[in-house]
């Protein structure tokens, strides 16, 4: 719970800091007509309202599980980064159609310097909340929350864009804005890709392999632990479960069995980062790999 409120405090402080650069943003472009910064000011507009989704799914992953969803409620920061997805296509759209409009039909920017000056406050405001979500994001595992982050990242670098197509506009090049708009909506696209690729590896249970190699290293270290078998791993919201199967003597009592499997489950907890629940399941050596258990089968025929 303390880490879906440390998320929350990180996403309602930069939803402020991005709503603040929007609206002056916005205001510009009712001044100039800029289709560049129209483009920028929807982009960020729509990294703000990322911060909605992101905190319901917060709100509801501290629901404690139930007899239905017997994992928790987790997932629903999946079910935002789908949310989020959806909002980064909206946004590359409109900024494309804006962009492609004026290449049809230029109009003259006004208020050359308010448009660098909007640009310039843009990427101030989305580099500060880059840096504040993919730091919170890392330190409570939150994958949803440090992608947020490097979308408003690229936000940033999107407003410094915009610079050069008021500095075209400004030597007479009436194209630049729109052009550099139909840049920004590649870059916005950029982003979609990555931020699709990131939601559909964790709705497919997909890991870091780094983070079952730890796992494996931390097994075969506990005392007792003949061999490791399968490790799976899940996200589920900014926690990690792991299943496990290790291989011990096949002469050792159930109680002994179950302490190495409990030691087993520490060392994964401490071996892998954000990782709050583990099954360990224990299995015997194969008869044929234990010579005394073999002899003793030749024994007995």
């Amino acid at each position: 719970m303390e880490t879906s409120r440390e998320g929350m405090r990180t996403l309602w402080l930069s939803l402020g800091v991005l709503g603040l650069t929007t609206a002056v943003q916005a205001l510009i472009v009712a001044l100039s007509g800029s289709v560049a910064l129209l483009g920028d000011t929807v982009h960020n507009a729509a990294d703000a309202l990322t911060a909605v989704p992101l905190g319901i799914a917060f709100l509801i992953g501290r629901r404690a599980a139930d007899r239905r969803y017997t994992y928790g409620y987790g997932r629903a920061e999946d079910l935002a980064g789908i949310v989020i997805v959806a909002a980064i296509a909206a946004s590359s759209a409109l900024a494309g159609y804006q962009a492609v409009e004026r290449l049809l039909d230029p109009r003259d920017i006004d208020h050359l310097w308010a448009v660098a000056a909007a640009a310039l406050i843009g990427f101030l405001g989305n580099e500060w909340v880059a840096r504040y979500r993919i730091r919170t994001g890392r330190r409570i595992g939150s994958a949803a929350l440090v992608a947020d982050g490097l979308h408003a990242r690229t936000d940033g670098f999107t407003s410094l864009a915009v610079l050069f197509g008021a500095a075209g506009a400004g030597v007479g090049w009436q194209a630049a804005d729109p052009v550099v708009g139909l840049l920004i909506t590649a870059a916005i696209l950029m982003v979609l890709k990555d931020a699709a690729r990131e939601v559909y590896r964790r709705l497919m249970d997909s890991v870091d392999p780094a983070l079952v190699d730890a796992a494996e290293a931390a097994l075969r270290r506990v005392g007792g632990v003949r061999g490791v078998g399968q490790v799976r791993m899940r996200w589920i919201g900014h926690h990690l479960r792991a299943e496990a199967d290790i291989v011990v003597d096949p002469r050792l009592t159930v109680v002994e069995a179950h302490e190495i499997a409990v030691a087993a489950e520490h060392a994964l907890m401490h071996a892998v980062p954000r990782l709050t629940a583990a099954t360990v399941h224990t299995d015997h050596v194969p008869l044929g790999d234990d010579p005394h258990r073999e002899l003793a089968h030749h024994a007995v025929r």
